[in-house]
């Protein structure tokens, strides 16, 4: 399930994403949890903890063209068009129903 809250940043409950506590500390990678009232992203960090970042501060996982493991900060990733995945929820498509049609010889 995806909150409509996250959406609208391109991000779905469960995304991994990272932030540093402060600005010389190293990154740490989060789980995406919720959008808060204020803006913010609540993220739950590996040890738990529960925490809400504004958008500035986090980055996300993305692809690069070649295929490796890429960071971007997650407020250029709101501020450009993206068009989200068919299956939000992650829900495999229903399989087609049976054709009543007989098949040709």
């Amino acid at each position: 399930m995806t909150a409509p809250g996250l959406i609208d940043l391109g991000l779905r409950a469960g995304d991994v994403v990272r932030f540093r506590p402060r600005p010389s500390a190293r990154w740490q990678e989060a789980t995406v949890e919720r959008r808060e009232r204020d803006g913010s992203v609540g993220v739950r960090d590996r040890r738990g903890a529960a925490r809400a970042l504004p958008v500035e501060r986090l980055e996300v996982r993305g692809t690069g063209p070649r295929g490796a493991r890429t960071w971007e900060p997650l407020a250029d990733r709101v501020g450009r068009a993206e068009q989200l995945d068919l299956f939000v929820d992650g829900a495999p498509p229903a399989p087609p129903a049976p054709s009543r049609r007989r098949a040709r010889r």
